[in-house]
């Protein structure tokens, strides 16, 4: 019995353990965050306040984020784009080959990609150091791709989700297909989105600002952006977002330093 009774408080011990319900690897606070208040977690509020990511736009729909412990994650990785040093985490989406790349450098450790295998969905939700890594799957057009052809390929794209520092951020990927409330729950509460604003090569510009109000987000980082004008845009998604152009191609942000004002921020390519 009273062997019984230590095995009984060790398990519980384990369970309820600070260090255990801070290290973060038990699940994803974005989507807890999306359940309740817009208000961050205890276990985050600590780092929100004094730890900044890095984000830097290196071009086409690549953006780099660097967490505060130093790791480098970049957005739909073709190697086309100087990301400065070589990144630690690389995600990929396989529209075009502008998105991917099928022969990374070898230094990379961590090479995401956004479409899977043998009709199977990409499946991801990874930890490298200080952020989490997950996605959300959509359809993507077939004629995309360079085996040609028509039609969709169903979970041919992900929306990848990178939770650092108390910021949840998400970058669109390739985007053809609206978002309906399975993926909007999938994806959870949003600080910062990544949205391409093409207006013909990824999803219409009526469209793409639909999805962009309706996700929320406090910052919205422009991408894929050679061919729309910026006030097309601004007046689609309407006057409940500020416009702030930089002329820096990086923008350090933290949890206590998100816009009170939805707001859209231009940076200039690297």
């Amino acid at each position: 019995m009273l062997r019984c009774l230590a095995v009984f408080v060790a398990l519980l011990t384990l369970v309820v353990s600070p260090a255990r319900a801070a290290d973060g690897f038990r699940g994803s606070e974005c989507l807890a965050m999306a359940q309740g208040p817009r208000a961050i977690p205890v276990s985050l509020r600590r780092t929100a306040a004094a730890e900044q990511v890095l984000i830097t736009y290196r071009g086409h729909a690549t953006y780099t984020i660097e967490s505060p412990g130093g790791v480098m994650v970049a957005t739909d990785y073709s190697g086309t784009y100087d990301t400065g040093r070589t990144p630690d985490v690389v995600t990929m989406n396989r529209a075009h080959s502008t998105h991917y790349t099928l022969a990374p450098d070898p230094k990379i450790a961590h090479v995401l990609h956004g479409w899977g295998t043998d009709g199977q969905p990409a499946r991801i939700f990874e930890r490298v150091g200080d952020v989490l890594i997950r996605n959300v799957t959509t359809d993507i057009r077939r004629y995309m791709f360079d085996d040609g052809g028509g039609g969709m390929i169903k979970d041919g794209n992900s929306i990848f989700i990178f939770e650092v520092a108390g910021l949840c951020i998400a970058h669109l990927g390739h985007l053809h297909t609206t978002l309906d409330d399975s993926h909007v729950a999938a994806i959870g509460r949003i600080d910062i989105l990544m949205v391409p604003i093409d207006g013909s090569y990824t999803m219409s510009l009526g469209g793409i600002s639909d999805i962009t109000k309706r996700l929320r987000a406090s910052v919205v980082l422009p991408m894929h952006r050679f061919m729309t004008p910026l006030d097309d845009f601004m007046r689609r998604i309407g006057q409940d977002f500020a416009i702030d152009q930089r002329s820096d191609s990086s923008l350090r942000i933290s949890r206590d330093t998100l816009p009170g004002t939805p707001t859209v921020i231009i940076l200039r390519g690297v």
